[in-house]
């Protein structure tokens, strides 16, 4: 009986070291990979987003899924981070456009992390083009107002027509302002210099 205990003890002890071993190695794992970022300089998306304030203005390079290649030209790529909800626009700026191969592709881009703020004196802009389309003038910057699928994911926006996207963005900016003291929403993109498909 005691031998059976003692053997029982010893399995016990085995196993709880086994997984304690396990957790640490998870552990220095994510470490692991925290530091292999800071190293080679390439940001992951989510890292770049979480950052994104302290970054805006600077070169970065980061790495992430191409999601989507704007259908006019791809002059936008949409790089994908650990899931859907973490999603970047990049422009091709002087690149004038990017390989269409990109698209499913891991897609590593240097360039600089700029900031896009939306306050009040934007909204009203919006919304005069709107009513210049309507009287059947065509306003420049229109079809960029329209926004695709993938520019609004990147948004976070849920609404659909033009008019619902300014009241959801109004709804936001004075959130914001009331938690944070700030009139305005911050979207941030890169201006690439460079790509490379992985």
């Amino acid at each position: 009986m005691k031998v059976t205990n003692f053997i029982s003890m010893a399995t016990l002890a085995i196993v709880l070291l086994a997984g304690t071993s396990s957790c640490n190695n998870k552990q220095k794992s994510a470490e692991t990979l925290a530091a292999e970022e800071q190293a080679s300089g390439v940001l992951e998306v989510d890292s770049l987003l979480s950052n994104a304030e302290a970054l805006t203005d600077k070169k970065v390079t980061l790495e992430g899924v191409c999601t989507h290649a704007c259908k006019h030209g791809a002059t936008k790529i949409f790089l994908m981070g650990s899931d859907d909800t973490q999603i970047i626009r990049v422009e091709a700026a002087t690149l004038g456009s990017f390989d269409t191969k990109c698209v499913n592709s891991i897609v590593r881009v240097t360039g600089t992390l700029k900031e896009q703020r939306v306050d009040e004196a934007y909204l009203l802009q919006w919304e005069s083009q709107l009513k210049t389309a309507a009287t059947g003038t065509h306003g420049e910057g229109q079809d960029e107002e329209a926004g695709c699928d993938s520019e609004k994911k990147a948004r976070g926006e849920t609404a659909n027509t033009p008019e619902a996207r300014i009241a959801d963005y109004r709804a936001r900016i004075a959130k914001r302002e009331a938690e944070q003291g700030k009139a305005y929403l911050s979207f941030y993109y890169v201006e690439a210099a460079k790509y490379e498909i992985q």
